[in-house]
């Protein structure tokens, strides 16, 4: 799925770049304006409701637990958080492979083929009978699903300039807070199936989200566009516009599928610091999303009422998202922004710790919900931008998520049933995470910020010509790191 074919820079490269001069003159800025509202249409769509029922599937059961889940399965003590916690060991080992998957094999195979298999997973989960059966079926949840959120961000990278990732990748990312909202009205309306075929109502969550998954993964194959070179919604000029825009934009750095760029990615230590600042926001957001229900029903309200509740924080943090990358395209800031949010999170959190009045508790959900949601697509088009060639990016992309969700394990652990009613250890710790993220943007701003005004004190030339494939991706001056 190589956006430009690998070529090395020839006498024939002052021609291309007449082409290329004619090529940019005739796409005024209107007409551009529109090529990318056109991407947007046929791409964005289905990879946000795929991604919507990923994130459904793999959080539905915070909701089957008010539904009796525990009772039902005879689960004891820290059960129940093993239950949560083993999908994501599977889930991390799983990313890296699949991005390399995903440039081997084509995106609408590729991807099409893991929702099919973590749909039928999801319809098992819903007749497992033990401990057990819960435990195998959620690790087998976690080997298909692992490929999906890194894949799908490399994917939306290849079709966009940096300064329009942001935006794009939080439209994607947006479908995570509306998966929570969405999740809480429909396990409350399947609440009402209790023991229709002799099932619970939680079994029934499990199966009729699978079969919804299974029944969007059937058109996979002609929703997923593979690359813009066989696009089928855009003209052959636009084909050629696209993959100019992406060559230009990325500096023409080589698409080639070599193992060398993923080894630069695996010592590069920016990524490293990128991966702990999204490890440090998604513990806080898989804890509020597999537990939120189970929170706000310790504040006092049913279990129905629990389920309804947890539907605004989710809303309002879906609009905040995108409102955030929104502006951080138009105004090409990251870090200016993840550093805000991450106080409005803290904020959240320290109104849940420090009262028991369930008005102010619920209020720091929200601010909770908002300031964790907001920050992640920023910090996921922070890392993607500043990451230098297709391979390198793919696989960086995905250390960082993978990274991130061995939070996922920690949250399992969080908030414990022995902490009930309040859970002040669990929002504690999450204070803790969310003040090490703080840390470490901080840190990343300051290191971006000094080597630009390093490199702009040597005053590299920029590149010209065609893409040269013999470009050291960690060894160009003219690069400039987005902040």
């Amino acid at each position: 799925m190589s956006l430009s074919k690998t070529s090395s820079v020839t006498p024939s490269a002052h021609h291309a770049d007449q082409e290329n001069h004619v090529t940019t003159a005739a796409w005024t800025p209107q007409r551009t304006t529109r090529l990318v509202q056109k991407l947007d249409l046929h791409i964005i769509p289905y990879m946000s409701l795929i991604y919507l029922l990923s994130f459904l599937d793999r959080a539905n059961i915070g909701n089957a637990r008010l539904d009796n889940l525990e009772s039902d399965l005879g689960l004891r003590g820290l059960q129940y958080n093993d239950c949560l916690a083993i999908l994501f060991p599977f889930y991390i080992a799983s990313e890296i492979p699949s991005n390399l998957m995903l440039k081997k094999v084509r995106p609408s195979r590729w991807l099409c083929f893991i929702m099919v298999c973590w749909s039928i997973v999801m319809i098992s989960q819903g007749f497992v009978k033990s401990y057990a059966g819960l435990m195998a079926t959620r690790a087998l949840l976690g080997v298909f699903e692992g490929g999906l959120f890194p894949g799908a961000a490399f994917y939306i990278t290849t079709w966009y300039c940096r300064d329009e990732v942001g935006l794009r990748l939080a439209m994607f990312f947006s479908a995570a807070t509306l998966a929570g909202a969405f999740g809480g009205m429909l396990a409350r309306g399947i609440a009402e199936m209790k023991g229709v075929g002799g099932l619970p109502a939680w079994a029934w969550i499990f199966i009729l989200e699978g079969l919804l998954t299974l029944v969007v993964s059937a058109v996979a194959p002609w929703m997923i566009h593979d690359c813009p070179e066989t696009a089928r919604f855009l003209t052959e000029e636009e084909k050629v516009e696209v993959k100019r825009r992406i060559a230009a934009d990325h500096g023409r750095f080589s698409q080639e599928f070599d193992m060398k760029y993923v080894w630069q990615a695996l010592k590069d230590w920016k990524i490293y610091v990128h991966t702990g600042i999204n490890l440090s926001t998604v513990t806080p957001l898989y804890s509020i999303s597999l537990f939120l229900p189970t929170i706000i029903r310790n504040m006092g309200y049913t279990a129905n009422s629990a389920q309804l509740m947890s539907v605004p924080p989710y809303v309002i943090a879906c609009v905040f998202t995108l409102l955030a990358s929104w502006v951080g395209d138009r105004y090409k800031q990251r870090a200016a922004l993840i550093i805000p949010f991450q106080l409005i999170a803290l904020a959240g959190f320290a109104m849940l710790i420090t009262t028991d009045a369930p008005g102010v508790q619920y209020t720091g959900t929200v601010f909770a919900a908002i300031g964790i949601f907001s920050q992640l697509p920023l910090s996921l088009a922070w890392n993607a931008g500043n990451i230098r060639g297709s391979l390198k990016r793919a696989t960086g992309i995905a250390m960082q998520v993978m990274g991130g969700n061995c939070g996922g394990v920690i949250a399992a652990y969080v908030y414990q049933a022995a902490d009930m009613p309040r859970f002040l250890k669990g929002h504690g710790i999450l204070i803790g995470f969310i003040s090490l993220s703080i840390v470490l943007t901080l840190g990343m701003t300051i290191w971006c910020r000094r080597e630009n005004a390093r490199q702009d004190s040597i005053q590299a030339p920029t590149p010209t010509g065609l893409q040269d494939s013999r470009l050291e991706t960690d060894r160009v001056l003219w690069f400039r790191y987005q902040v």
